[in-house]
């Protein structure tokens, strides 16, 4: 938690941004994973630890925005629950944590919502994205919820630029990631299990905050784009791709992505794919700042990787022909990166739309950009991910070829030489400045070719 000033003000300043009415905002529930008391690792609700920082179970926090008066509503631990805990702070106790002056049991709540409802008042709720969160709010709203778009949207201005506090709880994720993936390139060598590098950097994860922030993906098929198997023996002459990240004790996140010769050393082939998406991750850092829209940065990176696969003799053409018509979108099937914060995905359960377009940039239709899940203006303070790739898909390229997608610029007949290349990704956090842009993190894990085979090398 930060301090309580902090919470208090985001409060206030949400209130500022909407007009009338109430904010429920209820936090997550233990989910069980086979019986009740077998849950899975618990996981606090994004919104509610932004407004109230408390990372416990069922819990919500209401905010009146007419009174000014903010509510946290909980139940006491029983003894027979400190049995099983140990001593357990109360409801006040974390009230005054989060600088709430008010709190009252859980079965209170039913009567807050129905008394607003009477009066007519606006309930301003956000998406559900739990079965148990959604049941709740039509227990207590007597109805399916009814999302607010205003709420969305004040929310989404407040949280997609993050606080020189917020940004030190990234940077010291991304310091967990950097132990992750240099451990990863140290194990990395024939005969390896890839579940055992997955098992050894999600253990670094524990060590040294609340886990991992999203499933990792460790794998020699990096032509699979979320491959969460972890069962292949690593073969000498192939890929190993690394896609991991870290979430602080405070839940911020990190989310990096390294591609490694499980050789030890890359082969031709290998390097010249590899420096074609190194280069279009630097043009990327190069060109984000402030006012750019994201969707062009993803633009310029998919130029490098046309530029790239042309002096390879798998593209041909003109280049701004090819990338405005989506050809990069064979190799490169997925956007440039996503906002990152206290979700890897930040926000993204509030809807895309609202996340990652606005009403100047919306969600495109064509092959070259349908992809992006991030689109708008760039903004100081923002936390985007930049992660660039090449993948040789076969089926893919099969669909490509019988459809005759965009076959004036795709060398079809030079692309069975790359069939079981499978795929690379190198993936870095950006912080956008006032006058462009900054990698976070305080040491980069090894990225050019260079560094990351003399890595490996090491004892």
């Amino acid at each position: 938690m930060f301090t309580f000033q902090t919470y208090v003000r985001r409060r206030d300043e949400l209130r500022h941004l909407l007009q009338g009415g109430i904010v429920l905002l209820p936090g997550n529930r233990e989910s069980a994973a086979n019986y009740t008391s077998n849950a899975y690792h618990f996981r606090q609700d994004s919104t509610f630890l932004y407004y109230f920082g408390l990372n416990l179970p069922d819990l919500a926090g209401v905010i009146d925005l007419d009174s000014g008066e903010d509510v946290l509503y909980g139940d006491d631990f029983t003894v027979d629950d400190i049995i099983w805990m140990g001593p357990q702070p109360t409801i006040a106790e974390l009230g005054s944590w989060a600088g709430v002056k008010k709190t009252a049991p859980s079965a209170a709540l039913q009567g807050v919502v129905q008394t607003a409802l009477t009066q007519g008042r606006k309930i301003h709720v956000l998406p559900p994205y739990r079965g148990e969160t959604e049941l709740l709010l039509q227990s207590l709203l007597g109805r399916k919820p009814e999302v607010s778009v205003e709420l969305i949207r004040a929310v989404v201005s407040m949280r997609d630029k993050k606080s020189p506090e917020e940004i030190a709880q990234i940077e010291e994720a991304c310091e967990t990631g950097y132990r992750m993936h240099t451990a990863a390139m140290r194990m990395c060598r024939p005969g390896v299990v890839e579940r055992e590098i997955a098992g050894a950097i999600e253990g670094i994860a524990m060590q040294y905050g609340w886990g991992v922030s999203f499933l990792s993906i460790v794998s020699q098929h990096g032509e699979t784009l979320h491959n969460h198997c972890y069962d292949g023996v690593l073969e000498p002459g192939r890929l190993l791709l690394v896609d991991a990240g870290a979430e602080a004790v405070s839940n911020y996140c990190s989310d990096n992505t390294r591609t490694m010769p499980v050789s030890g050393r890359f082969n031709r082939q290998q390097r010249e794919v590899y420096d074609i998406v190194l280069a279009a991750h630097d043009r990327a850092f190069e060109v984000a700042r402030p006012g750019i829209p994201y969707r062009d940065v993803h633009l310029e990176a998919a130029r490098v990787i046309i530029e790239g696969l042309k002096s390879l003799g798998l593209v041909k053409g003109s280049t701004d022909e090819a990338v405005a018509a989506g050809a990069h979108a064979l190799f490169l099937p997925h956007g440039l990166g996503h906002l990152m914060g206290l979700d890897v995905h930040d926000m993204e359960n509030l809807g895309e739309q609202y996340v990652g377009y606005d009403a100047e940039i919306v969600r495109s239709t064509e092959l070259a950009t349908k992809a992006c899940r991030m689109g708008r203006r760039l903004e100081t303070g923002m936390v985007v991910t930049v992660e660039p790739g090449i993948y040789f898909i076969p089926a893919y390229i099969d669909k490509w070829r019988k459809e005759g997608i965009c076959k004036d610029f795709i060398a079809f007949d030079r692309l069975a030489a790359y069939e079981s290349f499978g795929g690379i990704r190198l993936e870095d956090d950006l912080l956008v400045t006032s006058d462009g842009s900054r990698m976070l993190g305080d040491r980069r894990i090894p990225i050019t070719p260079e560094e990351v085979e003399e890595y490996m090398q090491r004892d």
